[in-house]
């Protein structure tokens, strides 16, 4: 395999992670692997986390779309920094390597074959909402990465009065 973990089939997908919960804020599915595919997740993981992202370090692979310009602009201006893994690497990225492998092995396998593009998007906002809410992760506790943000911010704050910063955990 080379180490060549890309996408090639129709089913390609993005997802933003964040490291410490494991709860994804961001994804997007398409049938080409250009920019917009990592751009949009992207652009969702923002809003989602309602920008401020001052400090926070985003790890990707050295995808083409991961080293744009249009793609490194947003981080960048949200006050990310950028940081790649090494070239060929599968380790460098096993956080993002092992959510898209629960989500070939839970949801595009289980339910193939697939009639198109809007069948896939709409099972995998089910999943990305199912795995957020209610998937027991061992790595953090055997709680929902949702839950686990709650718990979070609770400890962090006890006296919390405004809404977290994903609008689903209202």
């Amino acid at each position: 395999m080379e180490r060549d973990f890309s996408a090639t089939g129709p089913n390609r997908v993005a997802f933003v992670i964040d490291a410490f919960s494991r709860f994804i804020v961001g994804w997007q599915a398409a049938q080409s692997l250009r920019t917009d595919l990592a751009l949009d997740a992207l652009k969702m993981a923002i809003w989602a986390r309602r920008g401020g992202l001052e400090g926070l370090v985003h790890h990707s692979d050295r995808g083409s779309q991961y080293l744009a310009i249009r793609y490194t602009e947003p981080l960048a201006e949200a006050g990310a920094a950028c940081s790649v893994g090494s070239r060929g690497d599968s380790f460098d990225n096993a956080l993002a390597e092992t959510i898209i492998g629960l989500y070939k092995t839970e949801l595009i396998r289980r339910r193939s074959p697939w009639k198109g593009l809007d069948e896939v998007e709409y099972a995998t906002l089910e999943w990305v909402d199912w795995f957020n809410h209610r998937r027991l992760l061992e790595p953090i506790g055997h709680v929902p990465p949702a839950e686990f943000e709650a718990a979070h911010q609770q400890r962090e704050d006890p006296n919390r009065t405004t809404e977290p910063k994903d609008p689903s955990l209202r």
